[in-house]
């Protein structure tokens, strides 16, 4: 089951055109993302990238932002998380603002890097993003070259 959260955006999130500040969105991605990847992998887990967090749209000063982050792919003791966020007005539907990857790296009692359990894609849609997240591995790795 994917992890999900919701906030309500205070005058305290916001910057001076009364939009959420982009800084305070990506700690909740990276906290949402954090959970379902310690979910997947019982263990703690640690932030070691985030790819194509791309802001599309702003949420503003008291609109519910609501977070849904769900596993892609698992490699031997890392994993990524898709994070999608959108923005709630009170009255009115919906909109996607943000969506974002983060690897994370599981860790075992002593903070080393840890085995995590397959993740096997159900539907053909997850079977998608589980092959781009090779091709995203694989990017990442090469620019580390």
């Amino acid at each position: 089951m994917p992890t999900s959260s919701a906030y309500i955006v205070m005058p305290h999130h916001v910057n001076g055109t009364h939009r959420l500040f982009g800084g305070q969105l990506m700690a909740w991605i990276d906290v949402a993302a954090a959970v379902e990847a310690r979910r997947h992998s019982r263990r703690g887990v640690t932030t070691a990238a985030v790819d194509h967090l791309t802001f599309l749209s702003p949420a503003y000063l008291d609109e519910t932002v609501r977070l849904h982050a769900r596993v892609t792919r698992a490699w031997r003791t890392s994993l990524e998380v898709r994070v999608e966020s959108y923005a709630e007005p009170v009255e009115g539907e919906p909109r996607l603002i943000n969506a974002a990857y983060l690897v994370f790296v599981a860790l075992d009692a002593d903070g080393s890097p840890a085995r995590v359990p397959e993740f096997t894609p159900g539907t053909a849609a997850e079977r998608e993003e589980w092959e781009n997240a090779g091709r995203r591995r694989e990017a990442r790795l090469a620019a580390k070259r």
